[in-house]
């Protein structure tokens, strides 16, 4: 079983950054597609970003690209979020999810991810 652990949520104001980690645990980290997906508050789950095992191919949900940038360490088991020039919207529960079977492209649907971390709150205030 693969442990997701969330972490660098929080309150900031319109304009700021934040940046979201995630530790799994495991030592077949490399071998997983990684994504963030988030929950705003009386909606449903919906993408974010996605990044292939390898790093090589990313892909971001069209209200996040230019703001938000997905990263991850093979090293370190980890994968990251940074996220820019946040607004009011983006406030929502964040969540980690790992895609054992992921191919060349990172899945952007909920049913191809395995794993997923309990999620961390992230508050945009205006």
């Amino acid at each position: 079983q693969v442990q997701l652990v969330e972490s660098g949520g929080g309150l900031v104001q319109a304009g700021g950054s934040l940046s979201l980690s995630c530790a799994t645990s495991g030592r077949t980290f490399k071998s997983y597609t990684m994504g963030w997906f988030r929950r705003a508050p009386g909606k449903e789950r919906e993408f974010v970003a996605a990044i292939s095992k390898s790093g090589g191919n990313i892909d971001y949900a069209d209200s996040v690209k230019g703001r938000f940038t997905i990263s991850r360490d093979n090293a370190k088991s980890t994968v990251h979020l940074q996220m820019n020039s946040l607004k009011p919207e983006d406030t929502a529960v964040y969540y980690c999810a790992a895609d054992r079977e992921g191919g060349g492209w990172p899945s952007s649907r909920e049913y191809t991810y395995d794993y997923w971390g309990q999620g961390t709150q992230v508050t945009v205030s205006s």
